[in-house]
């Protein structure tokens, strides 16, 4: 007998695996200068609600981090750099019957590896009205919500998430689809999504931050491993964003558990170094890394300024 190659045929490289989020962040934040880490939300169990109608008969509606565009608040165009100035901190409403300018610019999505061009890759709700048009689904909620990314985990479970319950039973909600783009965009989702299905809503998360929505713990989740900021498909191609979003309604319909998660089976490119950028302090200079931390303590202070004002 011979021993076992290493190079083991058919075989993906190593590497080539979920990016750990919450660890490459924390090293990250760690190199620009800040001692204390982030605690992630961490749950073991998770609400669970069935369907309480066939899907063709539910009213669903979407649930985004993504913040309409507002000219006054600077650059938001694809590739815009991460912009402060655009957050919101409060849950806001919109009309489905209407087109919505929707962007990115406020969160961390990636900035290396898509250009955020095309909103149907964070925004689905073109899908929605088609399969809404097709009777696939019941009917499309007359508002679709927005939650603000918050790092406060507090403010999240006790603040946001109760006001989209409020308004999700107010436009009489059977079910809703979440998607985040960030890394804490993610635990936002997923702590939204835990106090709907708490509440009677039936839910699933599309996401691309496994490790974060599975800490969290969520009734239902479909995992594209994806950079961040494509959670409803691959940009400028339809087929990929139908395709995603008709699995999500899959797993919203056939999930037999809570924490049930579903990973597309699409792939970004046959090349996945992308996986090692992103946040990747081992990657970054000192020199670099300095910048950030200036970079990153200037949005704050902007930030800041936004949130006192609207106090």
């Amino acid at each position: 007998m011979t021993a076992p190659s290493d190079e083991q045929p058919g075989f993906a490289p190593d590497d080539d695996a979920p990016i750990g989020y919450m660890q490459r962040t924390r090293d990250y934040y760690e190199a620009i200068g800040y001692e204390t880490p982030y605690r992630w939300a961490h749950y073991t169990t998770a609400p669970f609600q069935p369907l309480k109608k066939p899907l063709n008969e539910a009213r669903v509606a979407i649930i985004t981090t993504a913040a309409p565009y507002d000219a006054a608040k600077g650059d938001q165009g694809p590739g815009a750099a991460y912009n402060g100035g655009a957050k919101f901190y409060t849950v806001y409403d919109g009309d489905t019957s209407k087109a919505h300018d929707l962007r990115i610019s406020h969160i961390a999505y990636d900035r290396t590896h898509t250009s955020a061009e095309d909103s149907g890759t964070w925004f689905p709700l073109p899908q929605l009205l088609r399969l809404a048009r097709e009777k696939r689904i019941g009917g499309v909620a007359p508002r679709f919500f927005g939650a603000p990314t918050n790092r406060s985990h507090r403010v999240t479970i006790e603040t946001d998430a109760p006001e989209i319950l409020k308004r999700c039973r107010e436009d009489k909600v059977d079910a809703a689809v979440l998607v985040p783009n960030c890394p804490v965009c993610h635990q936002t989702v997923s702590l939204v999504a835990r106090h709907l299905e708490a509440g009677g809503i039936s839910t699933v998360v599309m996401g691309c931050a496994k490790d974060i929505v599975e800490h969290a713990a969520v009734p239902r989740f479909l995992f594209s491993d994806f950079p961040l900021g494509n959670s409803a498909g691959k940009p400028h191609d339809v087929a990929s964003q139908a395709f995603t979003f008709e699995l999500a309604l899959r797993v919203l319909e056939t999930a037999p558990a809570a924490q049930t998660t579903v990973q597309s089976p699409l792939r970004w490119s046959a090349d996945h170094s992308w996986k090692r950028d992103y946040s990747n302090a081992a990657m970054l200079s000192a020199e670099e890394l300095a910048r950030r931390r200036r970079e990153f303590d200037a949005q704050k202070q902007i930030a800041r300024g936004i949130r006192e004002s609207a106090a």
